[in-house]
């Protein structure tokens, strides 16, 4: 964004971040935690439904208070963990704020916004909204790390340069996020990929790590080790990375995906072995009366956290 944009996006964010970050109460935000209960948060939830470039299904500007809503439902004990993690953790909910039309415009905003929550030393988790808010949730994180690899699952590579003349599109959010040159990424579930976005992926080998679906039965899960170990990392996770059996509820749903055991597995691997600083969450497009999938999605949010803070260096 150049020129008066610039300015007016910045003049415009300012004024929120002068009242700092604006929580819902305990009981209104994520998990639903009694209001009686008080902690000193080190998670901030960031509801973001942008939904600007869809191209399927829509619905995602939805999907962060179905999150939200489904998260009450949620049972606070880990039985794996032994504990409740929520109070170990202490997780806060931004009030949802107005998210710009212009798409260059959102993503500064909430670029802005993990900014001012890391430069308050807490954890940003963002709910989507659609996939193409990972390049501005991971400018601050860009900036602060000299180097990022992202954790990217997903059916899709999104891996074109632009789509439907988009540049910033859902299916281009992972070739935005390379556009910065510290970034790298391993993507996990990759089932669907266009013939344009082939030669972008043979010249970017050195920084680009493909775990197809397809190839799940021979996944060389020590090579993934190797990849991952000791790195500083920013999990981004779009929904229909899961298989549709138990993931239909997402705009572009493609069958042959991840399954919830595997996804765990993967992601307690990482938070052991590694540093993760910060996540989002992305294209759960609701369907009515099926709460089941908002709440697998509220569920998958908590544990990620869980093994976050359980492992945290």
């Amino acid at each position: 964004i150049k020129g008066n944009g610039k300015k007016e996006v910045e003049k415009n964010f300012q004024k929120y971040l002068d009242k700092k970050l604006q929580y819902l109460s305990n009981k209104n935000g994520f998990l639903g935690i009694d209001n009686k209960f008080n902690f000193k948060e080190k998670v901030v939830i960031v509801p973001f439904g942008l939904e600007k470039t869809v191209s399927y299904g829509g619905g995602t500007k939805n999907g962060p208070k179905e999150i939200i809503k489904a998260s009450h439902q949620v049972e606070l004990y880990d039985e794996e963990l032994n504990c409740e993690p929520y109070k170990k953790i202490g997780i806060k909910t931004l009030k949802p704020f107005k998210i710009d039309g212009n798409i260059n415009k959102a993503l500064k905003k909430i670029s802005n916004v993990n900014n001012e929550i890391l430069k308050q030393k807490l954890f940003p988790m963002t709910f989507g909204g659609e996939h193409s808010i990972t390049p501005g949730c991971i400018e601050p994180f860009v900036k602060k790390h000299k180097k990022i690899c992202l954790l990217h699952f997903d059916a899709h590579a999104d891996l074109r340069d632009s789509y439907n003349g988009q540049k910033f599109s859902h299916a281009s959010a992972i070739r935005r996020c390379l556009d910065y040159k510290n970034v790298s990424v391993i993507s996990f579930g990759i089932r669907n990929i266009s013939k344009s976005e082939i030669p972008f992926l043979n010249k970017n080998k050195s920084r680009i790590d493909i775990f197809w679906a397809k190839d799940k039965s021979k996944w060389n899960l020590k090579k993934f080790k190797n990849l991952i170990k000791n790195k500083t990392v920013y999990l981004t996770f779009d929904v229909d990375g899961l298989d549709s059996s138990i993931m239909p509820a997402t705009g572009t749903p493609e069958p042959g995906g991840l399954m919830w055991e595997e996804v765990l597995s993967i992601i307690k691997k990482v938070c052991y072995i590694s540093n993760v600083v910060g996540v989002d969450i992305n294209e759960l497009s609701p369907i009515k009366n099926f709460n089941s999938y908002n709440f697998l999605v509220a569920k998958l949010a908590y544990k990620i956290l869980a093994y976050i803070f359980e492992f945290k260096r």
